[in-house]
């Protein structure tokens, strides 16, 4: 028996008297009335939460036996209780109690299927007459191809306060090259601020954020600008007052979803996929997200912790369902306009094999620490060979196709490639530290210095694989990050957004924006048809790295040729460079403001010097044979 949206969570209509009533429904497997057990349900209307003298009202469930999984439900009639505000329209708090007998088991837990949420551990509902659903205008919206993304790492409360604060800054993020948004997670948690990976349900967006309905704003404002958005999907663990946590520490019974968690040091129930309740949840859960919210895929939080193998029960099962979902005729063709294959991004964090989940699964895309590393590795050091390498991931091993053998079914698969995540402090802390620290005794990065990632960037909007920024390294954000303890989570760093303005913020934002421009309108800087290093022992001494990036003709495109070089060192310096092809070569992040006379070069393969400013690079383009 598959888990039914339809049997749990909260639903409310009109009985045939004219009463608001609801329908409250919760899978409790193991649990069962003939042991003595009985679940009720307390609630409250929001507006007599804090009130004197207004409890919540109480409602014993139904448990039905011939359910396999445990469905225990009852439907109350809001109007024929009229204490305070009880039965009136308006937002309603609940919460499950589990007894036996006379004895209290769980005092209190949140409903796992709830839709939406109150503050903390606590489950919603609203009763609106005039609510008549969302009205999408997104029907023309097409996910792009993994080729094509440019995505932005986002948490929302820190980025703007709200779902509608991240979507009036829309236009904001196409002038960075945007074209997808992965959204850290965004369903309810305990604690005023946090992360959001100890989740507390999985199918209702917090309220603090905005709700589902300010979700729903989110996501139709992005579709209508073009962008996908990926949702955290934290799927290996959560929180220890997690509805299925509670109800089996607490009884003692067979838990149907959790178990011992993967690493050790997490001190937190983990999931266990090899249960077919959970692989059954977590899958609903996504296809939840996809219908209801329009989502355009998911980055799996911490993958190591639910993968048992290319064939297992867990992650590749996971995605592979998910997968053929998308692939249905006519129900989701943002996914498939050609009806090739579908583009549900699927991004999986298996940092200590990348390579392997996408080579092996129905994952398209994966992050990966590689870049991040080995910037940081080689900031304020020589040139990196290793740095150079990971510019183009075929080179170091990494698939440009998953390929299954038994379906036929092959996708492009591409790693995210970024400089920074929200797991690790900013860049530019690497340069140095400035002024005061923050609360946790944390530094603050010199943003002085914010010059010395001006080659990174360059080589991250100019490298093979799917470019990610986290949000504010544009402006160069400087907040740090603990490297483990509670202050990782549960400690604000809102964006500096006064660092926008500033000249050092004005500065890099300008260079953000021209890379994203050269990106977006060049197919070759996107392409992964051709990467060439130019591996010269004077380039690193002198701190240059040298590439060339090409493309073929395209559906009627032109043949472009790009050769880039970076100087990472605190000198000007002459780069002598092979140029592959005979002609003129046009220097393009400068070209508007401090334009450079064209290089001609005479013939195929001639070696010339251009001259590249300290800390910075130049992008030539062949522009005439």
């Amino acid at each position: 028996m598959a888990i039914s949206l339809s049997e749990t969570g909260t639903t409310v209509e009109k009985n045939a008297a004219g009463h608001w009533q609801a329908h409250i429904g919760i899978y409790l497997p193991g649990i069962a009335y003939w042991d003595g057990y009985r679940v009720q349900v307390r609630m409250i209307h929001a507006s007599d939460q804090f009130v004197r003298g207004i409890e919540p009202k109480v409602f014993d469930l139904f448990w039905h036996d011939d359910s396999d999984l445990g469905l225990w439900d009852t439907t109350v009639d809001l109007t024929a209780h009229s204490d305070g505000n009880f039965g009136q329209e308006g937002s309603y708090l609940y919460r499950f109690q589990l007894l036996n007998h006379d004895r209290v088991v769980t005092f209190w837990f949140s409903d796992p299927f709830a839709r939406a949420t109150g503050k903390g551990n606590l489950s919603a509902f609203t009763v609106d007459s005039a609510t008549a659903g969302f009205s999408w205008h997104d029907a023309g919206f097409v996910v792009p191809e993994v080729d094509e993304l440019v995505v932005y790492e986002v948490h929302v409360g820190e980025f703007n306060d709200t779902f509608d604060g991240l979507a009036i800054q829309l236009d904001y993020l196409k002038g960075l090259g945007i074209n997808a948004i992965e959204l850290m997670p965004v369903t309810n948690v305990k604690e005023e601020v946090e992360w959001g990976y100890t989740p507390l349900s999985y199918f209702a967006p917090d309220d603090r954020y905005g709700g589902p309905e300010g979700m729903k704003r989110l996501v139709d404002a992005c579709h209508g600008k073009g962008i996908a958005v990926i949702l955290d999907a934290v799927y290996a663990h959560a929180h220890p007052e997690f509805a299925y946590n509670l109800v089996y520490e607490s009884s003692g019974r067979p838990n149907p979803m959790m178990g011992p968690f993967a690493e050790e040091f997490f001190d937190r129930p983990g999931t266990d996929f090899t249960r077919e309740f959970t692989r059954d949840y977590f899958f609903t859960a996504s296809k939840y997200w996809l219908d209801e919210y329009h989502v355009d895929g998911f980055r799996y939080d911490y993958v190591p912790g639910i993968f048992d193998g290319p064939t297992g029960s867990g992650y590749a099962d996971l995605v592979y369902r998910t997968y053929t979902h998308t692939r249905q005729p006519g129900v989701y063709p943002r996914f498939r306009p050609d009806n090739e294959y579908s583009r549900v991004i699927q991004c999986a964090e298996h940092l200590p094999d990348a390579r392997g989940i996408l080579r092996t699964t129905y994952s398209n895309t994966a992050w990966q620490n590689g870049l991040l590393d080995e910037a940081n590795r080689q900031a304020d050091q020589p040139v990196q060979v290793s740095f150079a390498h990971q510019l183009d991931p075929e080179l170091i091993g990494y698939p440009s196709h998953y390929t299954n053998p038994a379906t036929g079914d092959i996708i492009p698969v591409a790693p995210f490639q970024y400089l920074e995540s929200h797991d690790h402090s900013r860049f530019i802390n690497q340069f140095g530290p400035q002024g005061p620290s923050d609360l946790l005794g944390q530094p603050y990065g010199n943003r002085d210095r914010f010059y010395k990632t001006q080659p990174y960037v360059i080589a991250l909007y100019t490298a093979k694989g799917v470019p990610m920024l986290w949000h504010g390294q544009e402006f160069a954000e400087n907040w740090s990050v603990p490297g483990q303890g509670l202050g990782r989570v549960l400690y604000s760093r809102p964006l500096h957004w006064e660092y926008f303005y500033d000249a050092r913020g004005r500065s890099l934002i300008r260079l953000y924006r021209i890379m994203a421009e050269l990106r977006s309108q060049h197919p070759a800087l996107g392409s992964r048809g051709f990467f060439y290093y130019y591996d010269d022992p004077a380039h690193r001494q002198n701190g240059i790295i040298a590439f060339r990036r090409e493309a073929g003709t395209d559906g009627g495109a032109p043949a472009e040729r790009f050769v880039v070089v970076l100087n990472f060192s605190g000198q000007d310096a002459d780069a002598w460079v092979e140029w592959p092809k005979a002609g003129r070569w046009e220097e393009q992040i400068d070209k508007a403001d401090n334009p450079q006379a064209p290089l001609q070069v005479p013939a195929d393969g001639d070696v010339l010097p251009v001259r590249i400013p300290s800390n910075y690079g130049a992008v030539y383009l062949h522009t005439q044979g």
